[in-house]
C-alpha cells in the first residue's frame, strides 16, 4: 500500500533513476524495416523470379501493415503490381523470343 507521501512508480528521487525515456514521435526508417524490404521484392519481382519475389513482397507489405507500419499496404500492393508486370514482360519476352 503507498501513502500520500510517497514518490510515483518510477521516479526514485532517493536514488537519482530516471524513467525510461521515450524515443521522439514520428517513424524512422529503422522501424519499417518490413515494408522497405516488401518494395525491394516489388522492384526486383519486375526482372527476376515475379511469382516468388511477388508473393514475398505482398506478405512482407501485409505483415508490416499488421506492425503498424504505415508504408506496409503499400509496399503489398507494389509488389502486386511488380508480380503482374514482371509476369507479363516474361511472357512478351518469351513469345518474341520464341
Amino acid at each position: 500500500m503507498t501513502s500520500p507521501q510517497d514518490s510515483p512508480p518510477g521516479d526514485d528521487r532517493r536514488t537519482g533513476a530516471q524513467p525510461p525515456r521515450r524515443p521522439p514521435p514520428g517513424r524512422r526508417a529503422i522501424d519499417q524495416v518490413l515494408s522497405i524490404v516488401g518494395f525491394v521484392c516489388a522492384a526486383v519481382s519486375v526482372l527476376f523470379s515475379p511469382i516468388l519475389f511477388g508473393l514475398a513482397g505482398i506478405a512482407l507489405g501485409i505483415a508490416g501493415h499488421a506492425k503498424g507500419e504505415p508504408l506496409g499496404k503499400w509496399a503489398a500492393a507494389a509488389a502486386g503490381a511488380g508480380m503482374v508486370v514482371g509476369t507479363v514482360l516474361s511472357f512478351a519476352l518469351e513469345s518474341i523470343v520464341s
